[in-house]
């Protein structure tokens, strides 16, 4: 029992930060995709895709098997 609980504790951690990590990248690409309306046109639309692209990957990235939700492996 003992061991179950530290597994769901490590894959609540690692999906919490997967999620903040993708939210993260997300509003920094949404802040970057404004300045480069306004402020900075080029660099900021550059930069913008740039932290979009992170963003998808990290939301996109597979979590490590054990911590899979059953049935979403197959």
């Amino acid at each position: 029992m003992k061991g179950g609980m530290i597994m769901e504790n490590l894959c609540l951690f690692e999906r919490f930060s997967k999620l903040g990590l993708g939210l993260f990248f997300l509003l920094i690409s949404i802040g970057f995709m404004v300045s480069g309306f306004t402020v900075l046109p080029v660099f900021g639309l550059v930069i913008a895709l740039a932290f979009f692209l992170i963003s998808i990957y990290v939301f996109r990235v597979r979590l490590k098997k054990d911590c899979q939700i059953q049935g979403a492996a197959e």
